[in-house]
């Protein structure tokens, strides 16, 4: 059986069921990605984030990330790798106001609950009415969700508040 190509659009879910042994380099390469040992986690964000997105979780370089797992796995380097992550908002913008604040969705307890909370928040977004913000509070940055939210073209800001908490604001 052919065995898989790692590129930026490879979801870490088929990364690590292809090459079990990279779990190890992958977790090291950035402290967020020491999640991957929380088997709910595993089960859940695993299946929707790929190599580019990890690489913005982790604040990696998305060719240095996919080359050093492509390098382990015996495959030959990338020269130019082209991410599919935009580039994301982190200075706060002029359209931030906290009276424009109408909800707070706190993921961190759904993805320990092994829940995927992408569709409610994304339900969330499509239903803000124009200057109304949205605030989700998440571990790391939802990387998977903030493109999703690119595509339906609505504003975002990601501010770090700690080491294990980004609060994500998205406004229409």
């Amino acid at each position: 059986m052919e065995k898989l190509i790692i590129t930026p659009k490879t979801k870490i879910y088929d990364l690590l069921e292809a090459y079990p042994e990279l779990e190890t380099l992958l977790t090291e390469a950035a402290p967020p990605f020491s999640k991957l040992k929380n088997p709910v986690l595993r089960k859940t964000i695993t299946r929707i984030t790929t190599l580019s997105q990890a690489a913005v979780i982790g604040g990696l370089r998305v060719e240095d990330l996919v080359n050093r797992l492509r390098n382990a796995a015996g495959q030959s380097t990338l020269e130019s790798v082209a991410s599919d992550s935009g580039s994301y908002q982190t200075l706060k913008p002029a359209w931030f106001s906290e009276e424009a604040l109408t909800t707070t969705i706190d993921i961190r307890e759904m993805l320990n609950a092994g829940e995927q909370p992408v569709h409610e928040v994304l339900g969330a977004i499509k239903h803000l009415k124009e200057e109304e913000i949205l605030r989700v509070i998440a571990p790391f940055i939802p990387a998977p969700l903030l493109d999703k939210s690119l595509s339906m073209e609505h504003q975002h800001w990601v501010a770090k508040q700690g080491e294990e908490e980004y609060w994500v604001y998205f406004r229409k």
